[in-house]
């Protein structure tokens, strides 16, 4: 975490625990208006005069489409075409920015540098030198409008003041991600409160939403665990089925024209005093499947015993049986993430 950042932390009454995520005490549990410390989320900058076409060649989306007003989600694969991690991307000028979990930074930075060869790029982990955080609510328009004028109106669109980013992103409530150094940070958060009376909450309500609007994750336990059809990234603007060759695009795009989808991501909830944590293996009783019959992609509580969950299950599980967290666990209350499923052909 950067120094400065977690310093003003502090001295907003944070403790800043062992992974250095920000803790707040006795905060509501869904304010209407919040602000959040997003320091679980890293950022890899790719830069230089190749660092598009290098892009283009590794992510499952279409860089061209990226604009310094629009952002992206996108994945890197492996060759069998599994997501490795996915991301936010972002364009400023040349230069591009993942965002994505911190502890799936050092591995996608090992695995991008592979391929970089006589490429004109450099990948750079810049984690520390810019600060994450997150505002749900209605309350954010006027004092995000005095820093960014006009607020991206739609999903994945970006606004620029100077340094910092501020991105729209999908949710049943307003939700920004703000991205730049430690000084930029402080003086929004310092107006977000003052002014818009936002509520200093944990950044679990970021992950809680990002579950609500259907939006996975790929974490360290679920690496290498899914195509991305399986976890509806193609429902998301996070596939590109046109753009040509990346890694593992054989794999991806014959899921597409030529298999039929078997698997997918649902929203669900569950009742439970074990806490369900990315990559349990799910229940489905009397599956015939030579695999398992689906896995959790992220939880988090709602209250105490209850939790929401995105969960990749077997289509057939999901809407002809029931799916349990664990043989003999408590049943998943299954549906639809908001943007929907096609019909199926």
């Amino acid at each position: 975490m950067n120094s400065d950042w977690r310093a003003f932390l502090e001295s907003r009454s944070a403790a800043i625990d062992s992974t250095g995520h920000a803790r707040f005490d006795s905060v509501p549990t869904e304010p209407g208006c919040a602000i959040m410390d997003l320091s679980q989320l890293g950022v890899i900058a790719v830069d230089g005069p190749d660092a598009g076409q290098f892009l283009q060649g590794q992510l499952s989306n279409d860089i061209r489409e990226l604009t310094d007003t629009h952002s992206q989600l996108s994945s890197h694969c492996s060759p069998k075409g599994r997501m490795l991690a996915n991301f936010r991307v972002l364009r400023t000028g040349g230069r591009f920015l993942l965002v994505l979990p911190r502890t799936q930074v050092e591995p996608l930075l090992k695995r991008l540098r592979m391929f970089v060869l006589r490429a004109k790029v450099s990948i750079d982990d810049v984690s520390d030198l810019l600060v994450c955080c997150g505002i749900i609510g209605h309350c954010a328009d006027a004092a995000l409008g005095a820093t960014f004028g006009a607020l991206p109106a739609a999903d994945n669109d970006s606004a620029q003041a100077d340094d910092a980013l501020l991105i729209r992103v999908a949710g049943g409530m307003p939700r920004f991600l703000c991205i730049g150094p430690a000084a930029r940070a402080k003086a929004l958060w310092q107006t977000m409160v003052s002014e818009a009376g936002a509520v200093e909450v944990n950044g679990e309500l970021w992950a809680l939403h990002d579950i609500r609007a259907g939006i996975p994750t790929v974490m360290p336990e679920t690496t290498d665990a899914f195509v991305p059809q399986m976890a509806n990234m193609q429902l998301i603007d996070g596939v590109s089925f046109t753009k040509g060759c990346y890694t593992g695009q054989e794999v991806v795009a014959r899921m597409q024209y030529l298999g039929k989808l078997k698997r997918r991501m649902y929203v669900a909830e569950v009742e439970t005093d074990n806490a369900p944590r990315p990559g349990d293996v799910l229940s489905v009783p009397g599956s015939t499947s030579e695999q398992v019959p689906g896995r959790v992609v992220d939880a988090q509580a709602i209250a105490p015993g209850r939790y929401a969950l995105l969960v990749v299950v077997e289509i057939s599980a999901a809407e002809g049986g029931e799916v349990r967290l664990s043989d003999g666990g408590p049943v998943l209350s299954l549906q639809a993430p908001p943007y929907g499923f096609p019909a199926q052909v």
